[in-house]
């Protein structure tokens, strides 16, 4: 199966690939991307070669997936969204994202998850989409209730990163609930 290329009025998400390591990696090893990420910051370019390596061999088995958000035009990477878990016979997945901060609230992120749900609902079939956040991160919480997710609960102790556990909200987006607001949208 080929990668999807996804296009938005402002974005093209695009398989991130090794020429995209120097860029994945200085957006990684910001500790201000990554504070909220659930892993510590990256501190060796090598890092971000293997985990570009994993998203390829990930999507081949069609566990999940990573788009490179990139404004159209330009081939910088600006950040990445995608797939995590993905599991097509139960009909859900997660999606997790981050973008450089030079590119936070312009509605970019809205818009390449806005993309991605589509894919996932429309294209995948999928049933469900989660999300798992800190609770301290009212940017990305915001963005998910925006985005017509619910808030289920909070997993105590569920994520691990700077040496300590963390709780966690967990979000999710049912099928129904995205048709319903797509006609509406129209």
């Amino acid at each position: 199966m080929q990668f999807p290329t996804l296009e938005t009025d402002r974005l093209l998400l695009t398989e991130i690939t090794e020429q995209d390591a120097d860029r994945f990696f200085a957006l990684l090893q910001r500790e201000d991307v990554t504070y909220y990420y659930g892993m510590d910051r990256l501190l060796e370019k090598e890092e971000a070669l293997e985990m570009i390596r994993a998203f390829r061999v990930v999507f081949e088995f069609m566990r999940g997936m990573r788009w490179g958000i990139r404004l159209r035009g330009q081939e910088e990477l600006i950040g990445t969204i995608g797939f995590n878990q993905l599991q097509l016979r139960s009909k859900k997945t997660e999606v997790g994202y981050e973008l450089h901060p030079d590119y936070w609230r312009k509605g970019l992120m809205e818009e390449a998850l806005s993309a991605v749900l589509a894919y996932a609902f429309d294209e995948l079939k999928l049933y469900r989409v989660g999300a798992t956040t800190y609770p301290a991160n009212t940017g990305s919480n915001r963005l998910l209730t925006k985005m017509g997710f619910t808030e289920e609960g909070r997993l105590r102790g569920y994520l691990y990163q700077r040496g300590e556990s963390h709780d966690a909200l967990i979000f999710s987006l049912l099928a129904p609930e995205w048709q319903m607001q797509q006609r509406d949208n129209r």
